[in-house]
């Protein structure tokens, strides 16, 4: 059960009560009866939604619900999917809570049901952070809970999916009368598939006539235990038939193509991934790559964006590629005057879970980087340093490997045909996503700019603190790496021993002794060219006049931060699923808005002027 539009101001939302059952501080309601709580959410929310009858047949299915609470729906749900599921079937649950309570709350309070322990022990050890935002939750048995921590109504006009059931699971409206709005209703119907059905606990009026004006029919059923009557709602219509999978095609073998592959099999769908070079040849082949956010004192949406892209690729590549973490841990340093103020607001920012951000002083930044610091920075404790050729081969595993160079996206009687510079046919599909590095800027027409950087690696026994203050350093399996450089619309690919003296040179700005350390030893370079989007954003949906062919680009020296999410935002508009993104910031990086403003593009979109397809 949640709350109204607004956070609290801190502390624990529940408490107990004397038999053990959970009760909200805020509303002094309880959250469940300790007694026949799960008896009840069965009678009321499964069977009032037709469970699991009303998933026979479909090959995925969508639960929307208002009220996270304790999770005891949502366990409830799961138990019941993994008895009924048919196999290959999936279920995407998507849920709010605008007070959140913590994992051990969770656990403790469903201990009383036994019955559904495995589920319940499933739910709480994924348990999402209270950080304000989306947060995407993967469960086992093809299921997928998309939690928003925030007020019903701003979570539903953020959500874009559909729900073909929902569990309107709010404290009751004599208390919490804002989720219970007439306005949140009208949402909940907007969100749903025709013939969706709708269950609560409450017969209040104010919530029939809600239901009614939003379009469902409403009938009140006999109630649960001491509650006589309950309402079961429906939305009128039917559920369209389901739609044949389509032939997908990625262009590009970095991390962001390999993210693309993970995430359409995660969905369902088996993609073609087209590399020309080999998989990480381009900018995503270094020894080693930073995941971090983008750090915005104003937490406006891109900073918004790159919180919640980094919470997503922590969770990834923790827990799916725990092999290709090389180190846990890093340290933003003050690059400027007034990056100690902005690092202040930063560190109390609701964007990211509490504790993961810790300021430093300078005496506690030079602690971390092992040498003296004359300037102070923010320590964060999930940023991690992974092997980009361990992310790449993983997740492109997902997909069939092509060898092939597409130079254009050709229309095609059905779908689009992807060929080379010769004419030839490489592959056709039904969607094309092309996530190419700077050779997309040809391929679609879209306003993105080449960046070239070179980094600077050794073979040594030294394993620094990995860190970032305008330059970057890292440790790597069998050493260290630092730079790069960035030099915009460069687009070569060649080693130039002078970027090594200037990768050198920004090392001793912050890390002067292991600068002197490394001046005489075995000095390996590497150079690549990202491509960068306008207004430092990436670009992420379909490619305007289109059809199918979407793009996934511009994530300049950020890729494994924000490739995961936005691959599986992109997988969700190609196929129709809900998005883990929040509408607001799904829109303000779809290529739509900069479309128009390419300069210098120099060829008309879907041909390649350049060879070579970059991650």
């Amino acid at each position: 059960m949640t709350g109204p539009e607004t956070s609290p101001q801190g502390g624990s939302p529940i408490e107990w009560d004397s038999d053990g059952a959970p009760r909200s501080r805020r509303f002094g309601d309880i959250y469940f009866s300790r007694e026949d709580g799960l008896a009840e959410s069965r009678a009321v929310f499964l069977d009032g939604c037709g469970l699991p009858e009303a998933w026979i047949g479909r090959s995925s299915f969508v639960v929307g619900e208002l009220g996270f609470g304790t999770g005891l729906n949502i366990a409830a749900l799961l138990e019941l999917w993994r008895r009924a599921r048919a196999p290959g079937q999936r279920l995407h649950v998507f849920s709010v809570e605008a007070f959140p309570i913590s994992s051990e709350e969770a656990r403790r309070a469903l201990a009383a049901f036994p019955e559904i322990a495995e589920a319940a022990d499933v739910l709480t050890g994924a348990w999402p952070s209270p950080a304000r935002g989306f947060h995407r939750i993967d469960l086992p048995w093809g299921a997928t809970l998309d939690l928003a921590v925030m007020g019903a109504g701003e979570a539903l006009a953020e959500w874009d999916g559909r729900a073909d059931a929902w569990f309107l699971d709010g404290f009751a409206p004599a208390v919490n009368p804002q989720m219970w709005r007439d306005e949140v209703l009208a949402l909940v119907a907007a969100r749903s598939r025709p013939g969706a059905r709708a269950a609560t606990f409450t017969v209040a009026g104010q919530v029939r006539r809600g239901l009614q004006a939003a379009g469902f029919e409403v009938a009140k059923r006999p109630g649960h235990g001491r509650k006589r009557e309950r309402l079961e709602a429906v939305l009128a219509g039917g559920p369209a038939p389901p739609a044949a999978s389509p032939r997908v095609a990625i262009i590009g073998g970095g991390v962001a193509g390999a993210a693309l592959a993970r995430a359409f099999a995660a969905l369902g769908v088996r993609p073609t991934l087209i590399e020309a070079k080999g998989l990480g040849a381009g900018a995503s082949g270094n020894p080693a790559a930073l995941v971090m956010p983008r750090l915005d004192a104003g937490g406006g949406d891109m900073a918004k964006l790159h919180a919640q892209a980094f919470a997503r690729a922590v969770d990834l590549y923790r827990r799916e590629i725990p092999d290709a973490v090389i180190a846990q841990g890093a340290l933003q340093l003050e690059a400027a005057e007034r990056d100690a103020r902005r690092f202040d607001v930063i560190a109390q920012s609701d964007l990211f879970a509490p504790d993961t951000l810790q300021r430093l002083t300078p005496a506690e930044a030079s602690a971390r980087l092992g040498e003296a610091s004359d300037v102070g920075g923010l320590w964060l404790s999930e940023a991690l340093v992974v092997e980009p050729a361990g992310a790449t081969q993983i997740w492109s595993a997902d997909a069939e490997l092509v060898q092939g160079d597409v130079a254009e996206i050709a229309a095609a009687t059905a779908g689009w045909r992807l060929l080379d510079g010769q004419g030839r046919e490489i592959a056709v599909a039904d969607v094309v996503c092309v996530a190419a590095g700077p050779a997309a800027a040809d391929l679609t027409g879209l306003p993105l700019r080449p960046v070239r950087g070179q980094v600077t690696w050794a073979e040594t026994g030294e394993r620094p603190a990995p860190a970032a203050w305008g330059g970057d350093l890292a440790p790597t399996r069998t050493g260290l790496v630092f730079g790069a450089t960035h030099d915009r619309d460069d687009a070569g690919a060649d080693v130039r021993r002078g970027d090594q003296a200037r990768n050198l040179a920004t090392l001793a700005v912050r890390r002067p002794a292991l600068a002197a350390r490394l001046e005489g030893a075995t000095l390996r370079d590497r150079a690549s060219v990202r491509a960068a989007g306008p207004r430092q954003a990436p670009l992420a949906g379909e490619v305007p006049g289109r059809t199918g062919v979407l793009v996934l680009a511009g994530l300049g020296g950020r890729g494994f931060t924000l490739a995961p999410l936005l691959a599986e935002h992109l997988a969700a508009r190609a196929l129709g699923a809900p998005s883990p993104l929040p509408a607001r910031l799904a829109a303000h990086i779809d290529p739509g808005h900069f479309a128009d403003s390419r300069k210098g593009a120099g060829s008309a979109p879907g041909r390649r002027r350049h060879p070579g397809n970059e991650p």
